[in-house]
Formats: C-alpha cells, sequence, structure tokens
C-alpha cells in the first residue's frame, strides 16, 4: 500500500467522509471510491455535526446493505467456483493472455497494472508452462508521481522475479496522460516477458503454442453461436 492510501485509509476508518478526505489530501472522490467501496464506513463526529442526521441514515443504511449484499454474492461465487484444477487454470490463463498478452512479437510477454492479474500469470506460466520467476524479465511503465524504487521492491514482491531481471522503467510524462492518472496506478504498470535466452521452447515456440491454444478455443466456441 503506498504512502497516500495508507493516510487516506486512516481517515476513511477514522470516520472521514470522501469530500473531507479529499480536502486533506489531494485525493479525488472516484479514487476513494475504487478503493473504500467495499469498506465499512462509520462516520466520526465531525461527518456527523456537518451532515443532516436523517439523511445520512438512510445513506449509511444503504451502504450497509450493499456491504451485504456483495459478502452474500462472493460466499456463494466461492461456493459454485470451487476447487481450481490445473485444467481451470490453464484455461484462465489462456483467457487474461487473450485479453493482456502480446499478439504480434515473438515473445511471450503480458502487461497490467492489477497486482492479481500479474501474480496469476505467473503462476500460470509455472505450472501449465514451466517457466520459472528466473526465465522473466519485467520492465515498469510509470507516471511522474509514481517512486520508483517504491514500485520496484512492490513488482518483485508481487513477481518473485529477482531484482537483477528488471530492466530500464519508463516514464510517462506526458501532461494529460499524467494527470489522469494521478494516484489512481500508485505502483504503475509492469511489463512481463519470457526470457528465452535462445531456447525456442521458451521463446518463439512458447509464443506460438499459446496463441494456437487461443485460436482453437475460439474454433471450438464458434459452432456454439450457429
Amino acid at each position: 500500500m503506498n504512502k497516500l492510501k495508507e493516510q487516506a485509509t486512516e481517515l476513511r476508518d477514522a470516520g472521514y467522509s470522501y469530500a473531507m478526505i479529499q480536502n486533506e489530501l489531494g485525493i479525488s472522490k472516484s479514487t476513494l471510491s475504487n478503493w473504500f467501496s467495499s469498506r465499512p464506513f462509520t462516520p466520526n463526529k465531525e461527518f456527523l455535526r456537518r451532515s443532516q442526521v436523517g439523511p445520512l441514515k438512510v445513506g449509511l443504511q444503504r451502504h450497509n446493505d450493499k456491504l451485504a449484499r456483495l459478502e452474500k454474492i462472493r460466499v456463494n461465487a466461492k461456493e459454485e467456483i470451487g476447487i481450481v484444477t490445473e485444467r481451470d487454470l490453464q484455461m484462465f490463463g489462456l483467457g487474461l493472455y487473450a485479453g493482456e498478452g502480446a499478439k504480434t512479437t515473438q515473445t511471450t510477454r503480458i502487461i497490467n497494472a492489477d497486482p492479481q492479474v500479474i501474480r496469476t500469470t505467473i503462476y500460470w506460466l509455472r505450472i501449465v508452462h514451466n517457466i520459472e520467476a528466473k526465465d522473466l524479465c519485467i520492465s515498469m511503465h510509470l507516471y511522474p508521481d509514481n517512486d520508483e524504487e517504491l514500485s520496484k521492491q512492490y513488482w518483485h514482491k508481487i513477481t518473485n522475479i529477482p531484482l537483477g531481471n528488471f530492466r530500464t522503467t519508463q516514464v510517462d510524462r506526458r501532461q494529460k496522460k499524467g494527470s489522469l492518472r494521478k494516484n489512481r496506478l500508485p505502483y504503475g504498470t509492469a511489463h512481463v516477458r519470457v526470457l528465452a535466452n535462445g531456447d525456442r521452447t521458451k521463446g518463439v515456440d512458447l509464443h506460438n503454442m499459446i496463441l494456437s491454444q487461443i485460436l482453437s478455443v475460439y474454433e471450438a466456441i464458434d459452432p456454439l453461436y450457429n
């Protein structure tokens, strides 16, 4: 968790509204909602003083009802999914790569800012394709408000990729792009690539195998539309 989010979390848990946190830290309400929409909230005295009690109670009740419905959905979803088999992992990994992986290069590469997507993809590569962390390299794409060293340690912890396998960091300094991403991607985007090192089974052959498997899934699904 980055320092700004830690501060915002402390304020939210202390009962501050999104507007109050925005005034204190300069974080947009949309970002705060993305961070805390599923987090229980109990208003503090200052918030109560600024708010009308009636509408506030209604809003809190709706918020708590939303959390209760979400928890029920999550419990039902976990029961429905059950145990994930290696076959499930294989298909899930193909889905991730179909959406986020490189298609036009001759290397296996996936790009995402979501640590769960990156972590799951690396696990898929290890279990299904026998690719270890030492066979991977990572490049970070950051924005001016990102701390490069903090981001590097974060992605190292998430991926277990050796620090020596981190490549040159790219910083997007376009003003409009930077303002849109400010505070939303605290550790930037990770570009994870499989290192072939002269081994075709980890290079072009692996890339073509993954794309061929994805194509096979598409071909198997096509008749279902008829």
